[in-house]
């Protein structure tokens, strides 16, 4: 057992990476329910982290504010009763839906190229792996956050899906998009945040790696299913 595993007191943990709507929230929050294990949306945390820059006026390229920021970021996850989400309050605003927007999502990819934005929530990250278990859901939790993680998961899908999934997802949420945009968001946030020097996107040299462009949720859920009753059993 490695000092990793010791700093998180052995805690069982699964992570599920890849680029943005690539179906991680989705499959984490599945998995997680499943096995009855807590959920990490690192994601969500560097979007807020851009949100809170936007709330206090700090340009996302500005790192002598934006570290400090993130280590004290005022942010609460809330299990709505019935939701398919956890509501998210940032310093007690109730701020769920404007942290799913593509503009919020891209400010989130260019804080998280910055080091001392990944540095500051690492071990906030690391704290979420509480007993019984976590399903950890980003681009590093396998390679950086959680690398003893006891299952590596890096789902994949083309541009064209993906920007396909994001529309219909955002769509629903009434939120006005177009595909040509995602798709060139998409491509601008895939170019980031593979190329990035800190933490880039790239499987884990252990990752399970799953297209699942032609996959519907139900299959990817089972095959991964699957993998963990081989792996936690």
């Amino acid at each position: 057992m490695n000092s990793t595993n010791t700093a998180l007191n052995n805690t069982l943990v699964i992570t599920i990476d890849g680029p943005t709507a690539s179906g991680k929230g989705t499959i984490t929050r599945l998995i997680a329910q499943r096995l009855g294990w807590h959920i990490l949306d690192s994601g969500a945390l560097y979007r807020l982290v851009a949100l809170a820059a936007q709330k206090h006026q700090i340009a996302l390229d500005d790192i002598a504010s934006l570290q400090p920021l993130a280590a004290h970021l005022d942010v609460e996850f809330v299990a709505a009763e019935g939701a398919e989400e956890m509501v998210v309050l940032l310093e007690g605003e109730d701020v769920t839906l404007e942290l799913r927007k593509e503009t919020t999502g891209n400010g989130a990819s260019k804080v998280a190229a910055l080091p001392v934005v990944r540095g500051a929530l690492l071990e906030r990250q690391r704290a979420f792996a509480q007993s019984p278990g976590l399903v950890a859901d980003g681009r590093d939790m396998g390679t950086v956050v959680f690398p003893s993680a006891v299952i590596k998961i890096f789902l994949t899908a083309s541009a064209e899906e993906r920007a396909r999934r994001r529309y219909n997802q955002l769509k629903d949420k009434g939120l006005g998009v177009t595909m040509r945009g995602l798709l060139e968001e998409i491509a601008e946030r895939d170019e980031r945040d593979m190329n990035r020097s800190a933490s880039p996107l790239v499987p884990a040299e252990d990752a399970v790696e799953l297209d699942t462009s032609a996959l519907s949720i139900e299959q990817v859920v089972d095959h991964l299913w699957q993998l963990c009753q081989v792996r936690l059993n």
